[in-house]
C-alpha cells in the first residue's frame, strides 16, 4: 500500500539531500510516529535523522512560551479575576469556574485567528446591550449584571494574556499569536532548515500566518492530502484546501502538493445499521474476528465514549493492539470510592449535621462497601453496615463509628476512622486521600496499582494548586476541581504503536492511511457533531470576525472521514439505527454523500442473535435431610401465614423454613406498610386491653380516641427505631395511621350507638393445636395469633385485622378444594385456621361462629366476614362444625403434600403481585 506519508517522504528525499536540516511538522503525535517509521525505511545509512514534531510542540518552540494545564490555567484566571473585579461582585471559586471555562475557549479562538481584541470586545459588547435594550424600556438588575459582565471580559482577557506571557506560559491561542509576533525572528536563525508540513488541513489564522511566511521565505514546503473529489467540486470537505490554494499569493506562482489523482476507485464499502450501541461495537468485534492480519487495519470510534465497551468486546484474535484515546480517569473504578467519601462529608453539610457529628446512612453504606476498601477494613466495615441495619440508623454518628473502628485489636483502622474525621483545612483533606491511596496500595496488584499512582498524581497536583493560587477554600471546591481533573484527564495505554490494531479516534486519523477501516456511531450529531458549540459569542459575531462555527467543524469532519476512506480497500461504516433521542437514528449525511459517488455500497442490517430459550420450572427434590427439617417444622409448629407462603410459591417457602435465609434487613428511612400494620395492631391492643371480658359503653370508645394519638407516637418510638415521623413521607404515614385508627373507633362508636352489644373475648390471642394426619408418623402442631376475638350481639367473631386491602370476593369460598391452588383464598385459609385453632382450644364449636378481616383500607365495607353461599350475591356467612371438618381435610391433604417425599418443590411462575 502506498500511503500517503511514503509519498511524502519519497518526494522529500529526492528534493532534499541535507536531511539532518530537514524539520518534519505533523498534525498529531500519533502521526509523527508513522512518518519516522516511514524515514528510517527510507534514510540511506549513517545519515542523520530529521526533526520530526507535531505542530503543537513546533509553535511552542517559534513563541518559547510552554503550553499551561487547564486545572493551572483557571486557577490563573481566578487569581486575575480576583484582582479585577470590585469585591461585591466576586463569586466563589466554584460559581466562577462554571462559566470560566466557556470565557477560556472564547480567548483561546480570538488569539488563535488573531483577532482585533479590542474591536472584538467593543462589539460583542455592544451586541448583547442591544439584545437586552430592546426587550424594556429600562433593563433589569438582571440585564445589568449580563451586561456588566461583558464589560469585564475585555479586562480579564488582557490581564490574562499580560500574567501569562510574564511567566512565559500560555493557552493555546495565546502561544499561536505569540509565534506569529516571533515569527520574523524564528526565520532568520533557522534559514538553513527546511520545514516540512505534512497533511494539514483546517488551519486557523495564525497557522495560515506562519505557513505562508515560511513558504515566501523559500525555507518550507506544504503537501496537502487531497483527491480531485475533494478538491475541485462544492464538496465541504475542500472548502479549506479549495481557499488557500486560490488565495495565497505562493500558489499563484508555485504548485500545489498534492492533488493526488491515484486514488483507489474499487472499493468494498459496506453501510451497517445496528440497533444501539452495544450491537455495533459487538458487530465491529464479529468483523475483527475474521481477519488474520490486523497491521493495517484501523477501528475508528466516532464516539470515543465507547472505549471501555470496545475493549471488552474485541476477539480473542486481536493479540496487538494500539490505543491512541486514553481511559477516562471518570470510568477508573477508585474514582468512585473518593466521589462516595466527597459526597459523605458534603451531605453531612447540606443535612446540617456537622455541629451533630452525624452522617447520613446512605453515604455511610456506599463506603463501607467499596470493593477498595474491603480490601483492607472488610471486618470492620461488615460490623459498621451490621450496626446501622440492626438499629435502623438513618444518621450514624462519629462517636458510634469510632467506638466501632478503633479498638485496641484493630489499632491500624485509625486511618480508616480519619475518613469519616475529615479536617477543615483542605490541605489536610488532600493528605488524608493520599495516605489512603498509600495504604491501599499494599492490597491491590496489577493495573490497579497503575491506578492509585495516577490519583496519587491527581491529588498532589491539587495539593501544589492549592500551595500556590490558595483558591480551594471548602470540601465542595475540592470536589469540583476532582471532578474537573477526572473529566479531562485520562490514563494513557501503553503498546507498540506500529503494530496490530490500531484503536483511535476520529481525529487521530489524520495523514494515517489503512487497508481496512471500520468506523462506529456514523450518525448525526456524532460525526458531524452539530451544533453543539459551548461559547459567549454570538454566531453572527463569530461569522463577522472569521471564527469558526458548527458549519466549519462539520467541514473539518466531513475532510478527515473522505480522506480516511480514500485509499481504504475495505470500508466498514456502522451506524446506530434507534431513536433513542433526537436525531440517534438518522444516519450521517457523511453517508449519504458516499452513496450518491459510490452506488454500489452494500447495505446491511443487523440485530442481536436472540435465542428462544424456555428455561425449565425450578424443581427441588427433598432429600432426607429436607424431610428431617420438614419433620422438625411441622412438630415444631407451623403458622398459617407459612401455609399461604407455600402456596403463593413452594421455592419460597423451601428458601424460607427449610434453608432458614431471611430477607436482609434495611434502614427504613421511610415507614414500611408492616411497620405500619405493628403500630395499629399494638395501639389498638393496648386501647381495648383493659376491657377483655367486658362489654364495651360509648364512654370507653371516647377515651380510647383521645388516648390513641399519645400510643401511636409510643409505638411508632418502638418498631421504627431512630426514626423521624415529624417531616415528609413519614409524617404522612403518621397521618394515614391515626386516621386508620380513628375511623375504626367510630366504626365502634357507631355500633354502640345502635345499642348493639359489643363483648371483647381475647385479644393478641395465642392459640395452637396439635393432631394426627393419616399415613405421617408425628403429631403436627399448627399455631397462630387471632388479632381479636369479642361476641356481637351474641355472635362470637374471629377477626384478623389487614392494613392492606382486602376485598369480599377474597373471603367468598364454596369448594374448598380450590384453596390450595389460588393465592387469592390464602386471608381465608388464615382465618378459617384461627377458627379451627379457637374451636380445638374450648373443644366445642360455638354457634353463631363468624371469621373475616377488618381492612383499614377498606373500613367503609366494615367486618368482611367469610361467605360460604353459592348464589350470586348470596350470603351464609356461618362457621359450623361440618365446615370446619371439610376445611380441615383440604388443610391436611396440603401438608401432606409438603411432607411428601415423591413430590418435589416446584416453581410457581404465574406468581401474583
Amino acid at each position: 500500500m502506498n500511503t500517503f506519508i511514503a509519498k511524502v517522504v519519497d518526494d522529500i528525499f529526492r528534493k532534499q539531500k541535507n536531511y539532518e536540516n530537514l524539520i518534519f511538522v505533523l498534525p498529531s503525535q500519533r502521526s509523527c510516529v508513522f512518518l519516522k517509521e516511514e524515514v528510517l525505511k527510507q534514510l540511506p545509512k549513517a545519515s542523520f535523522l530529521p526533526k520530526i514534531i507535531s505542530i503543537e510542540n513546533y509553535i511552542q518552540e517559534i513563541s518559547e512560551i510552554k503550553l499551561i494545564d487547564t486545572t493551572q490555567l483557571l486557577f490563573e484566571f481566578y487569581s486575575v479575576y480576583k484582582k479585577c473585579l470590585p469585591n461585591k461582585n466576586i463569586e466563589s471559586f466554584d460559581a466562577f469556574s462554571q462559566w470560566a471555562t466557556i470565557a477560556l475557549h472564547d480567548f483561546n479562538e480570538i488569539d488563535s485567528y488573531l483577532v482585533n481584541a479590542e474591536y472584538f470586545f467593543t462589539n460583542l459588547r455592544d451586541v448583547k446591550r442591544l439584545e437586552e435594550w430592546f426587550q424594556d424600556k429600562k433593563p433589569s438588575e438582571l440585564a445589568l449584571n449580563y451586561l456588566q459582565f461583558f464589560e469585564y471580559l475585555h479586562i480579564l482577557y488582557y490581564e490574562l494574556n499580560n500574567k501569562l506571557k510574564s511567566n512565559k506560559f500560555g493557552y493555546q491561542g495565546l502561544i499561536y499569536k505569540e509565534a506569529k509576533d516571533n515569527l520574523e525572528a524564528y526565520i532568520k536563525s533557522n534559514s538553513n532548515k527546511h520545514i516540512v508540513f505534512v497533511g494539514f488541513n483546517a488551519l486557523n489564522k495564525a497557522e495560515e500566518h506562519i505557513f505562508q511566511e515560511l513558504l515566501n521565505s523559500n525555507i518550507a514546503s506544504v503537501y496537502w492530502d487531497v483527491n480531485e473529489k475533494i478538491l475541485n467540486t462544492s464538496n465541504e470537505a475542500g472548502v479549506f484546501l479549495r481557499k488557500y490554494k486560490n488565495d495565497w499569493d505562493y500558489y499563484k506562482k508555485n504548485d500545489f502538493l498534492w492533488c493526488d489523482s491515484n486514488i483507489l476507485d474499487s472499493k468494498n464499502i459496506n453501510f451497517i445499521g445496528a440497533p444501539k450501541n452495544i450491537s455495533q461495537i459487538k458487530y465491529a468485534g464479529e468483523l475483527l474476528s475474521n481477519l488474520d492480519n490486523f497491521n493495517k487495519v484501523a477501528l475508528v470510534l466516532a464516539d470515543e465514549n465507547l472505549l471501555n465497551l470496545t475493549l471488552n468486546s474485541l476477539p480473542n484474535n486481536v493479540k496487538n493492539i494500539n490505543i491512541t484515546m486514553g481511559y477516562a480517569l471518570k470510568d477508573i473504578p477508585i474514582a468512585s470510592l473518593f466521589n462516595k467519601l466527597f459526597k459523605l462529608h458534603l451531605n453531612q453539610q447540606k443535612f446540617n449535621k456537622v455541629t451533630d457529628q452525624q452522617f447520613y446512612y446512605k453515604d455511610v453504606l456506599n463506603l463501607v462497601n467499596d470493593p477498595f476498601l474491603n480490601k483492607l477494613y472488610g471486618e470492620v466495615l461488615l460490623k459498621i453496615d451490621a450496626k446501622i441495619k440492626s438499629e435502623n440508623s438513618v444518621f450514624i454518628n462519629l462517636e458510634t463509628l469510632k467506638d466501632l473502628i478503633i479498638s485496641k485489636e484493630q489499632e491500624e483502622a485509625s486511618i480508616l476512622f480519619c475518613l469519616f474525621e475529615f479536617s477543615t483545612n483542605i490541605n489536610a483533606i488532600i493528605k488524608q486521600c493520599c495516605n489512603l491511596i498509600s495504604e491501599l496500595k499494599e492490597f491491590t496488584v496489577g493495573i490497579e496499582k497503575e491506578y492509585l499512582f495516577r490519583f496519587y498524581t491527581i491529588f498532589q497536583q491539587l495539593e501544589t494548586l492549592n500551595f500556590n493560587y490558595k483558591h480551594i477554600s471548602d470540601l465542595k471546591t475540592l470536589h469540583l476541581f476532582f471532578n474537573q481533573i477526572l473529566q479531562n484527564e485520562k490514563l494513557s495505554f501503553q503498546g507498540e504503536p506500529l503494530q496490530g490494531l490500531q484503536l483511535m479516534g476520529m481525529l487521530e486519523t489524520r495523514v494515517l492511511d489503512f487497508e481496512t477501516v471500520i468506523i462506529t456511531s456514523v450518525n448525526e450529531g456524532i460525526l458531524p457533531a452539530g451544533k453543539n458549540d459551548h461559547s459567549f459569542i454570538p454566531y453572527d459575531v463569530k461569522k463577522y470576525f472569521g471564527l469558526p462555527t458548527y458549519q466549519e467543524k462539520d467541514a473539518i469532519f466531513s475532510y478527515h472521514f473522505q480522506r480516511l476512506a480514500q485509499r481504504a480497500k475495505n470500508i466498514y461504516l456502522i451506524y446506530n439505527t434507534e431513536n433513542d433521542g433526537y436525531g440517534a437514528g438518522e444516519k450521517s449525511r457523511f453517508l449519504t454523500q458516499l452513496e450518491i459517488s459510490n452506488p454500489e455500497i452494500k447495505h446491511i442490517f443487523i440485530s442481536p442473535k436472540v435465542k428462544h430459550h424456555k428455561n425449565p420450572l425450578l424443581e427441588l427434590v427433598k432429600t432426607p435431610a429436607v424431610l428431617e427439617k420438614l419433620k422438625e417444622l411441622f412438630k415444631k409448629g407451623i403458622s398459617p401465614s407459612a401455609l399461604a407462603t407455600y402456596i403463593y410459591n413452594p421455592i419460597s417457602f423451601y428458601e424460607q423454613k427449610v434453608l432458614d435465609i431471611r430477607e436482609d434487613n434495611d434502614v427504613e428511612e421511610t415507614i414500611a406498610v408492616n411497620t405500619m400494620g405493628s403500630v395499629i395492631h399494638d395501639v389498638l391492643e393496648e386501647l381495648f386491653k383493659p376491657f377483655i371480658g367486658k362489654f364495651l359503653t360509648i364512654e370507653n370508645i371516647v377515651k380510647m380516641q383521645k388516648r390513641s394519638n399519645t400510643l401511636l407516637i409510643k409505638y411508632f418510638e418502638k418498631h421504627y427505631l431512630k426514626g423521624n415521623i415529624e417531616t415528609g413521607k413519614n409524617k404522612l404515614i403518621f397521618e394515614v395511621s391515626k386516621n386508620h385508627i380513628n375511623r375504626f373507633l367510630s366504626k365502634e362508636l357507631a355500633l354502640l350507638k345502635q345499642n348493639k352489644k359489643l363483648k371483647i373475648i381475647a385479644l393478641e390471642e395465642k392459640l395452637e393445636c396439635q393432631f394426627k394426619i393419616e399415613e405421617i408418623d408425628f403429631p403436627i402442631k399448627i399455631h397462630g395469633i387471632v388479632d381479636r376475638i369479642d361476641q356481637l350481639d351474641g355472635v362470637t367473631r374471629i377477626i384478623d385485622y389487614k392494613t392492606g386491602k382486602v376485598e369480599a370476593n377474597q373471603l367468598k369460598i364454596t369448594n374448598f378444594a380450590m384453596m390450595k391452588d389460588d393465592y387469592k383464598y390464602t386471608k381465608a385459609i388464615q382465618v378459617m385456621l384461627y377458627s379451627y385453632l379457637y374451636t380445638a382450644n374450648i373443644n366445642k364449636v360455638i354457634e353463631p361462629l363468624q371469621s373475616g378481616v377488618i381492612s383499614f383500607k377498606n373500613l367503609n365495607s366494615g367486618f368482611l366476614k367469610m361467605n360460604f353461599s353459592e348464589k350470586y350475591k348470596g350470603i351464609d356467612n356461618d362457621i359450623s362444625e361440618e365446615r370446619i371438618q371439610d376445611f380441615m381435610i383440604e388443610i391436611k391433604n396440603l401438608i401432606k403434600e409438603i411432607l411428601d417425599s415423591e413430590k418435589p418443590f416446584i416453581e410457581n411462575i404465574n406468581l401474583p403481585f
